[in-house]
């Protein structure tokens, strides 16, 4: 972790009491980072929901935790549950505070490779990032062991979450918090298009209107904004890293109150 977020990690406050802090993933890469910054924050706010990023899934060398894939992310939700951190393999918790009641619900659903150019295979497409030189270090860190590839347990992700999240009321409302983004779109500005490979699946691509969501916030991209699909607020909420805020012309990033987009959706 770098100091200057581990700075910034130490100064989030609560604004009231009651608050919720939702944290969708890339807090860290070594284990011992992710347990500081997690209890730090699950003393300061009222509830803290944590969804992994890429980064958590990697497996660096100088970890001491080296557990890989599946067996890493058991390890992860065991630290949170350790700490009283909602995990997606929890129930998921009602918000019934301003613009409640929705369920938040914490999502783990990885990348396919299918933000892919139209007509090309996934294969053709990652030759053509090899070849553009733009290739994620998750093709070294992350390990996607018991399975074959990253797709594959996205494939598994999705099927099983799936699952859970037609089991929801239909007249609840929803705020979907993943690591990548639901949809496609976000990734339109990326400056280096070849990145959109790692950075969700087409799967999800209608969730937000069949889940019934008021709100998705995502980060992975490094790109805080919020863009609106079928009525639905988009909000990134990610840091990225210090050479990145530092340079934006607006003071250091901080909290983001999520946007609740209230209508009857049944």
């Amino acid at each position: 972790m770098f100091p200057e977020n581990r700075t910034l990690v130490d100064s989030l406050r609560p604004g009231n009491d009651g608050d919720w802090l939702l944290v969708a993933g890339d807090v860290g890469e070594m284990m011992g980072d992710i347990e500081w910054a997690l209890s730090t924050l699950s003393r300061r706010f009222a509830k803290v929901v944590w969804v992994p990023g890429n980064h958590e899934l990697w497996t660096p060398r100088e970890d001491p935790v080296a557990l890989r894939g599946e067996a890493r992310y058991a390890h992860l939700v065991d630290l949170c549950r350790d700490l009283g951190v909602i995990t997606p393999e929890d129930p998921y918790p009602v918000w019934k505070g301003a613009g409640g009641p929705v369920a938040v619900v914490p999502l783990f659903v990885l990348y396919d490779y299918s933000f892919r150019p139209p007509g090309t295979t996934k294969e053709a497409a990652l030759a053509q990032a090899h070849d553009a030189g733009v290739v994620c270090t998750d093709e070294i860190l992350l390990h996607p062991d018991p399975h074959p590839g990253p797709d594959s347990w996205c494939r598994a992700r999705v099927e099983s979450t799936e699952r859970r999240l037609a089991e929801l009321d239909p007249a609840l409302p929803t705020v979907l918090v993943n690591h990548y983004p639901l949809v496609r779109s976000p990734t339109d500005v990326l400056w280096y298009p070849e990145f959109a490979l790692w950075c969700g699946t087409e799967r999800t691509a209608d969730w937000h209107r069949r889940f019934n969501a008021a709100a998705v916030v995502y980060g992975h991209l490094h790109i805080p904004r919020t863009i609106w699909c079928d009525g639905v607020p988009f909000q990134e909420v990610s840091v990225g890293y210090p050479r990145e805020w530092r340079r934006r012309p607006r003071p250091a990033p901080g909290l983001s109150e999520v946007q609740i987009a209230l209508r009857s959706r049944v």
